[in-house]
């Protein structure tokens, strides 16, 4: 986004709405938020590539999934983290924990390889996320900020008493319309020229990666987290930009395979190169906010940017002459709140000639990383300021990654693959 937009959004923020005067917001349906949506969906059979171009083309995060054309309800969503799992798959770097399901794995990443069309049902539980969310047209907002505050992402919202699902509401959507109405909704509007540090709100155990590691890296560490973005940084925890799962848009064509052995770095630099020829050379990165921000320009920038969270920094720590990190298990960076990461057997890719990054994206640093505040946060304060009780989102992250079936380990030998989905064009 450009400085300007930012400026505007921070300097004008929305009037109250007329149409909810004083109204309780916990009483608000949740079909007065998906009322004129346009669903698009995607079938069992749907291929992946199709399915991954469908969230390029329409600037989606994630679609729902039917079990054929005609059902009217839904059976789990597609989204880029289970397009980063099957990547990871295909390179070889991804298998069950179960060894019995290896041989299917195995054989779903030579069919993928040999350039075979993959249905979206045999990838839509690669990747790690909460389970699907189900609510009633009437339901108010209260349990479905309940819902949200707990680490849930997106709810599907069906008809009455049936279950054709007719809106999909994401955390994201009831934060843009929570910002709307903030000053028709009193227990909300006072929240926002408070301070982050007086709300105390986020969460200190932070995980990053270094600017140097390689591509391919931060997307195993994503993966296995069950997050969604990391803040790429420096030896200092100075933050540096910052890769989500969205971003494996750039890397679904056997071309852009050098990519995966760049560095973060280097990756950042082609990002932002291809959002600059989109919208404009002033697009930068507003991914932090810091300690003293106020809870409505955090708000302002997650909207603007259409981000799940922000990097909470503090002023940069001094350049330093140290080495690069030497190589840990998983790249995995948590300042100060550090926690030792699982072992896993290095595995061996194909060289490639090293890129240099932009200089510029290294010089100015945005500051030092010291934790990190989501949507879930902001969501679950919400909740417990109208005296609703939501899950610890803390508590409900760690069940999250717990429960996962999956890890990263070394499987099977896997030349570079001719995998191949489709990305927007101008895409490096």
């Amino acid at each position: 986004m450009s400085q300007q937009s930012l400026a505007d959004i921070l300097a004008h923020p929305p009037a109250p709405k007329q149409d909810v005067p004083g109204r309780d917001w916990r009483h608000v349906s949740v079909r007065e938020l998906v009322q004129h949506q346009h669903l698009i969906f995607v079938d069992m059979e749907t291929t992946v590539e199709d399915a991954c171009q469908l969230l390029i083309d329409h600037n989606l995060s994630s679609v729902p999934i039917r079990k054929s054309p005609t059902d009217v309800s839904v059976c789990g969503s597609f989204d880029y983290s289970d397009v980063s799992a099957f990547l990871l798959l295909i390179m070889g770097v991804y298998q069950p924990e179960d060894e019995e399901d290896i041989p299917s794995f195995q054989d779903l990443a030579r069919k993928a390889r040999a350039g075979s069309s993959i249905p979206v049902k045999l990838v839509k539980d690669l990747g790690k996320k909460t389970p699907l969310v189900t609510v009633p047209e009437s339901e108010g907002l209260a349990r479905v900020v309940e819902f949200f505050g707990s680490g849930v992402h997106r709810i599907a919202v069906v008809k009455e008493g049936t279950d054709q699902v007719v809106g999909i509401l994401s955390q994201l959507q009831l934060i843009e319309f929570c910002w709307e109405h903030g000053r028709s909704f009193p227990s909300i509007d006072q929240l926002y020229p408070c301070t982050l540090r007086d709300l105390n709100i986020g969460s200190t155990r932070v995980i990053s990666i270094n600017g140097d590691k390689k591509v391919i890296e931060a997307i195993e560490l994503m993966n296995t987290e069950g997050i969604s973005s990391l803040a790429v940084v420096d030896n200092q925890y100075n933050v540096l930009g910052n890769i989500s799962t969205a971003d494996v848009k750039y890397l679904t064509r056997a071309s852009s395979i050098p990519l995966l052995h760049s560095t973060c770095l280097h990756f950042i630099s082609v990002i932002l190169t291809d959002r600059g020829t989109a919208n404009g050379q002033d697009s930068y990165p507003v991914f932090h906010v810091h300690p003293q921000s106020t809870l409505a320009h955090t708000i302002a920038k997650l909207i603007a940017t259409k981000a799940h969270r922000m990097w909470l920094v503090e002023s940069p720590s001094p350049a330093s002459s140290a080495p690069p990190t030497p190589t840990i298990a998983h790249a995995m960076a948590m300042p100060p709140l550090a926690s030792p990461a699982a072992n896993t057997t290095p595995f061996s890719l194909p060289p490639v000639t090293p890129m240099t990054p932009v200089p510029t994206l290294g010089s100015q640093f945005i500051g030092r990383l010291i934790g990190v505040i989501s949507l879930t946060d902001i969501l679950n304060l919400f909740a417990r300021s109208s005296g609703l009780s939501p899950v610890d989102p803390n508590e409900a992250r760690q069940q999250r990654r717990r429960s996962s079936s999956s890890s990263i380990r070394m499987s099977f030998d896997i030349p570079r693959s001719s995998f191949e989905l489709r990305r927007p064009p101008g895409a490096a």
